[in-house]
């Protein structure tokens, strides 16, 4: 059972990684710019739109880069290291370049009871990724475990990117995998 995103991503997936020179998101005039000051709108403070600011760029970026929260805080009136604060208290921010393909197993109790030690090597195995928290050598892929994703019931779940598949096992990894799009 597949659970909608949160969030609507953009194309499908994480976006292409640049490691060029820094282009703004929230350039006067682009549509992000616009998205954000509606959003501040709602807010009685500007930076009250922190998470959501962070959620555009990682959404067209991939990642949140040292000048992207530089950026964010120059349009929210903050500074960056308060930027900073947030993103690295929040685990759901990359804060390096990730495969287009994000996927989080669970891997607490419930779940390594129900073989997602098992889950987790199909992922590393059938993605290339050889090692958690590495990104597979054609950057579609990056593997990570993680503590909790609330489905124990429906054990071992996975993330990938904003969308949740319940009940996996290792024999489902290759179809899992098949369905997502590039």
């Amino acid at each position: 059972m597949s659970h909608g995103p949160s969030a609507p991503s953009q194309g499908g997936g994480h976006a292409a990684h640049d490691h060029g020179p820094y282009v703004p998101v929230f350039t006067p005039g682009s549509a992000r710019a616009n998205e954000l000051a509606k959003l501040m709108r709602r807010y009685p403070e500007k930076r009250a739109a922190l998470l959501p600011a962070l959620w555009m760029v990682q959404q067209d970026r991939g990642w949140i880069s040292e000048a992207a929260m530089q950026e964010v805080g120059e349009q929210l009136g903050c500074t960056a290291a308060y930027v900073k604060g947030v993103v690295t208290f929040y685990t759901m921010y990359h804060q390096h370049p990730v495969g287009q393909h994000f996927i989080q197993v669970c891997t607490t109790s419930p779940c390594l009871c129900a073989g997602a030690d098992k889950v987790v090597e199909a992922f590393l195995e059938h993605t290339g990724c050889k090692e958690l928290g590495l990104t597979s050598p054609d950057g579609k892929y990056t593997v990570i475990e993680v503590e909790c994703l609330g489905a124990c019931g429906f054990a071992t779940p996975v993330q990938i990117n904003e969308d949740y598949v319940e009940n996996v096992t290792p024999e489902k990894v290759p179809a899992i995998l098949a369905g997502l799009k590039d």
